[in-house]
């Protein structure tokens, strides 16, 4: 995959389109020294930008990543090629894009996890002062089920994220 013809080939694209690279950058929200640096070669779009772009430009993924508009058989012959070559240069593993995730979720849910603390604490301390010991077992119980049901919402969010 060469950086610099794939910038070029993004500059040609943005200039038939009447495009100055501040309209580029404001259409798919970045900044017109992005779109510079694309079209420089000194970076590479991620996947969510090259989406953007091939949808503005009314190109495929794939040709963005040749640099160049295809035939039917340069196409076939180049699709697998991009694939790997991406996939070989993404800036983040699968796994740090779901560890990110996660984390993103769990930042975005604190306020829950405050909540279920203090109705932990106060689920502990309550059997003791209503006379209800066998309530102290069913505390577990309910934070294990939570823990699950939390958790496997979480899951669902990371995914959804990975695989739109």
């Amino acid at each position: 995959m060469d950086q610099i013809k794939i910038g070029k080939f993004i500059a040609t694209l943005r200039r038939q389109s009447g495009l100055t690279q501040e309209k580029l950058g404001e259409k798919i929200g970045v900044t017109n020294k992005t779109i510079s640096r694309w079209e420089n070669g000194n970076y590479m779009p991620d996947i969510e930008m090259l989406q953007l772009l091939a949808k503005e430009f009314n190109v495929s993924i794939n040709e963005l990543l040749a640099g160049q508009k295809m035939s039917d058989e340069e196409f076939r012959k180049n699709a697998d090629e991009n694939i790997i070559a991406v996939s070989k240069e993404s800036a983040f593993s699968f796994e740090e894009r779901k560890a990110y995730f996660k984390k993103k979720w769990r930042k975005e849910h604190i306020s829950l996890f405050v909540v279920l603390l203090l109705i932990i604490i106060v689920a502990f301390v309550l059997p003791f002062v209503v006379s209800k010991p066998w309530f102290v077992g069913l505390v577990p119980l309910i934070a294990f089920i939570e823990y699950g049901y939390q958790n496997n919402r979480m899951m669902i969010y990371v995914e959804n994220c990975l695989y739109k």
